[in-house]
């Protein structure tokens, strides 16, 4: 089957389409990505997006427009990337999140992903599969991460105890014991780590008075000098202690945390370039600190994904806290690290159509799995 996984992350950079072909039942696919592009949003709407993600209040009218806004560019995407002579099945989108709110004690979460799935759907002839996360919410879950049971299928190895380590706005972690392990499936772990990237593209755009959006491979980063006092006061915060299933957003690491950070980092007398390898110290040692905190033993392998395994000196970093794991990206093991989660979401649309649960419970904290997503049927 021939189907468009979309996704825009919490970096709001765009929109990534990947075509892939998925044959196969259940865990056990054939997934092989015939196309993958990264369709940027036109600057007002993501400007529009990242003001509503800090808290920006819409009236109705306002968000109807910019739930129609989001879904038409996700149409377009879908509607530049496939080659005239390529029938495509099926679309899974993601969507865009805007705000994202885990579950508290007693009371269910929210969360709100838009680009309505029924208007992407009608735009693009295509049957759609979208607002994935809500099924999972509503049984208790956190919604998230969901990409872990996606990567139980893709990256399950009999020898090895590998970490899924995506490193987008926020960062994620998927912990998958060695297939031969007895019970290896009832020990799988996933939760939210904390910040990826999006402090550090917030504080370069605000250094550079939006002249740059993020520190390319790590450059600025590495001409400074991580503050590791900081650090570990930084990673004092509840969030970073809390024991998974637990889940996170830009609604705590927001441009209103970045400020204390930089306020911090002014009491120290921290130079631009050491405010950056700060925080990217931030982001790494807020990952090898929960793989401390969380896992029997250190994973053998790390396989990163997402914007963070670009950066170089963010690699380097990471591999200084875990001495003792491998550390690989996504494509070393053929699967792209670029649109991993883009492919996820195919997946996960495959599913819901041959009706296999997409959610891990002991990761999101759901009561039991379900069937992920809505599924909206063409009208052409």
């Amino acid at each position: 089957m021939i189907i468009i996984g979309l996704m825009s992350g919490t970096s709001v950079d765009g929109i990534d389409a990947a075509i892939v072909n998925i044959e196969g039942q259940g865990l056990d696919l054939k997934v092989d990505l015939l196309v993958g592009q990264t369709f940027p949003y036109s600057p007002s709407l993501r400007e529009e997006i990242l003001q509503v993600c800090a808290g920006k209040p819409l009236s109705m009218e306002e968000l109807s427009k910019l739930d129609n806004a989001i879904a038409s560019e996700f149409a377009q995407a879908v509607t530049s990337i496939i080659p005239d002579d390529l029938k495509v099945d099926l679309i899974g989108s993601h969507g865009q999140t805007v705000y994202h709110q885990p579950p508290q004690k007693n009371q269910l979460g929210y969360t709100l992903q838009l680009g309505r799935g029924d208007l992407i759907s009608y735009l693009t002839g295509i049957n759609t599969v979208s607002n994935f996360r809500v099924a999972d919410i509503a049984l208790g879950g956190q919604g998230a991460p969901l990409v872990s049971k996606i990567d139980v299928c893709l990256y399950r190895h009999p020898h090895h105890h590998r970490c899924l380590q995506n490193i987008g706005g926020i960062g994620n972690a998927t912990y998958l014991p060695s297939s031969h392990t007895p019970q290896w499936q009832e020990k799988i772990m996933g939760w939210d780590t904390g910040p990826g990237n999006v402090l550090i593209d917030l504080a370069v755009q605000e250094l550079t008075n939006n002249q740059q959006k993020f520190d390319f491979n790590g450059e600025w980063s590495r001409q400074g000098k991580p503050c590791q006092v900081l650090v570990k006061k930084w990673l004092n915060q509840d969030f970073f202690k809390q024991k998974p299933p637990k889940s996170t957003g830009r609604e705590l690491f927001s441009p209103h945390y970045l400020q204390q950070c930089l306020k911090d980092a002014q009491t120290y007398n921290l130079s631009s370039a050491d405010c950056l390898a700060t925080l990217t110290e931030l982001t790494v040692a807020s990952i090898a600190d929960s793989y401390h905190r969380f896992l029997p033993s250190p994973p053998h392998e790390v396989v990163l994904a997402g914007g963070g395994s670009r950066n170089s000196y963010l690699k380097e970093r990471l591999q200084a806290h875990l001495p003792h794991s491998r550390l690989l990206n996504s494509d070393d093991l053929g699967i792209s690290s670029e649109f991993k989660e883009a492919i996820a979401f195919a997946i996960l649309a495959y599913w819901h159509i041959n009706n296999f649960p997409g959610n891990l419970p002991q990761v999101t904290g759901a009561k039991k799995e379900v069937i992920l997503g809505q599924h909206y049927l063409s009208s052409r």
